[in-house]
C-alpha cells in the first residue's frame, strides 16, 4: 500500500470517515424539537383568535351599552339582554384567554427543554468529530513522520 492510500483510503474524507453513535438520538431530539415547535406555534395561532373574538365581544358591548330614550321598550330589553349574553361571552373568552396563556408558557418551557437536549448531542457530536479529526491528524502526522524517516534513511544509503 503506497503513502497516499494510507493517508486517504478509496478517496473518503476525514467527515465521511466519522461515525457518531448517537446519530440516531439526535435525530429523535431534532423531531421531538420540531414538534414542539408545531406545537408551541399552533398555540399561539389559537390564542391569537381568542384575542381577535374578544375584541369583536368587546366592540359589540361598547355599541349596544347606552340606552337611547327614543328607543321602544321591547328593543331596550332585547338589547338588555344581548349585552347580558355579549357580557357572559367577553367573561368565557377571557378565561379561555389565561388558559391558553397558561398553554403556551407550558408549551415554551417544553420547547426550551428540547432545544437543550438537542444541543446537548449535538455538542457532544462536535467535541467527538473535534477528537477524531485530531486523531486523524496525529495519525497522519506519524505516517509522514515515517515517510520522511525511510526517505533520509534512504538518502543516507546512497
Amino acid at each position: 500500500m503506497h503513502w497516499f492510500q494510507c493517508l486517504n483510503k478509496g478517496g473518503i474524507t476525514l467527515a465521511e470517515r466519522f461515525k457518531f453513535g448517537l446519530d440516531k438520538l439526535l435525530e429523535i431530539r431534532k423531531e421531538k424539537e420540531e414538534e414542539s415547535k408545531r406545537l408551541f406555534t399552533e398555540s399561539q395561532r389559537e390564542k391569537k383568535k381568542i384575542e381577535e373574538k374578544l375584541e369583536k365581544l368587546n366592540q359589540s358591548y361598547d355599541k349596544y351599552k347606552g340606552i337611547n330614550t327614543d328607543e321602544d321598550i321591547v328593543y331596550q330589553k332585547l338589547k338588555r339582554y344581548y349585552i347580558q349574553g355579549v357580557q357572559s361571552g367577553i367573561k368565557s373568552t377571557e378565561k379561555d384567554l389565561v388558559i391558553k396563556n397558561q398553554e403556551i408558557d407550558k408549551r415554551r418551557k417544553e420547547l426550551t427543554v428540547k432545544q437543550m437536549e438537542r444541543k446537548t448531542v449535538e455538542t457532544l457530536k462536535d467535541k467527538k468529530y473535534e477528537a477524531h479529526v485530531k486523531e486523524q491528524d496525529r495519525v497522519e502526522q506519524i505516517n509522514l513522520d515515517e515517510l520522511a524517516l525511510y526517505a533520509y534513511i534512504r538518502n543516507q544509503d546512497k
